[in-house]
């Protein structure tokens, strides 16, 4: 993958990562890196988000954007270990779909749904090319702290679009992208990074390797308005009962007490 040899300080997870390289946008490259990723020491290194949290301080339980969804057709982007279609599951979802690009983390899916008497239909393949999931088809598509790893925003927006029924819910999560700008120093938030800056960057966390892009809120926004989708909901704050659940001196939690860490949007397809 080529590199232009610019180098800057980022955020990946909760921490402050000093060599961020900045790189060209090949999706073909940056899939196979980040599948390896995930396929090797993503879990890890990242640890997994599902639900019901839906990132560093924001919860399902709280927020209650499914509501009910007992019978209801739920696709899940990025699917991971399948603890969140587990949950889904749990809830009495009536058909349950996960797409995951990484091998591993499909295969880590059907070995948890199994252990808990649960079933999915599940695809290996990026989120942004046509791979035999229906259209037409689901009450709700969600992903947790997954689409932000497409190459290709609109084009993953508009396939999105087209598996949901007329009406139906999407529902997703990401790093919100201030809190990627901005570092703990000193008992201080400093701005370390451009907001507008949404070029790509490959970082290296131990021997595992992960390319990403931080787009603007507005990105996000204009991407689901172009694909048919108007906004109905969207989450910034984070949950001050999940905050006081950490150390009071962690300066994640901290953090979040002063900016958005994650945030949550919910759509409805026109």
């Amino acid at each position: 993958m080529a590199n232009n040899s610019v180098y800057r300080t980022n955020i990946v997870g909760g921490r402050e990562v000093g060599v961020a390289v900045t790189v060209d946008m090949d999706k073909n490259d940056i899939h196979q890196t980040n599948s390896l990723f995930w396929d090797t020491k993503g879990n890890e290194v990242l640890g997994a988000t599902a639900l019901p949290l839906y990132g560093a301080f924001v919860s399902e339980e709280k927020c209650q954007l499914f509501g009910d969804v007992t019978g209801k057709k739920l696709l899940e982007i990025g699917c991971g270990s399948g603890e969140s279609l587990r949950y889904q599951g749990e809830r009495n979802a009536g058909e349950l779909w996960g797409m995951d690009l990484s091998p591993n983390q499909i295969e880590k899916t059907k070995q948890l749904l199994a252990a808990h008497g649960l079933s999915a239909n599940l695809v290996c393949a990026p989120m942004e090319e046509q791979c035999g999931i229906p259209e037409f088809y689901f009450d709700f598509v969600y992903s947790v702290y997954a689409i932000g790893w497409t190459t290709d925003l609109e084009g993953t927006f508009r396939r999105i679009a087209s598996y949901l029924k007329k009406d139906g819910s999407f529902i997703f999560s990401w790093s919100h992208p201030i809190h990627k700008c901005v570092v703990a120093e000193n008992d201080k938030l400093v701005f370390k990074k451009n907001y507008f800056d949404e070029s790509w960057y490959s970082v290296s966390l131990g021997d595992s390797t992960l390319s990403l892009s931080d787009r603007k809120l507005s990105t996000y926004v204009n991407a689901l308005s172009k694909a048919g989708f108007v906004i109905e909901q969207m989450i910034e704050e984070s949950d001050d009962d999940i905050i006081q659940s950490w150390n009071a001196d962690n300066e994640f939690a901290n953090k979040a007490r002063m900016l958005p860490v994650t945030f949550v949007i919910k759509a409805r397809k026109l």
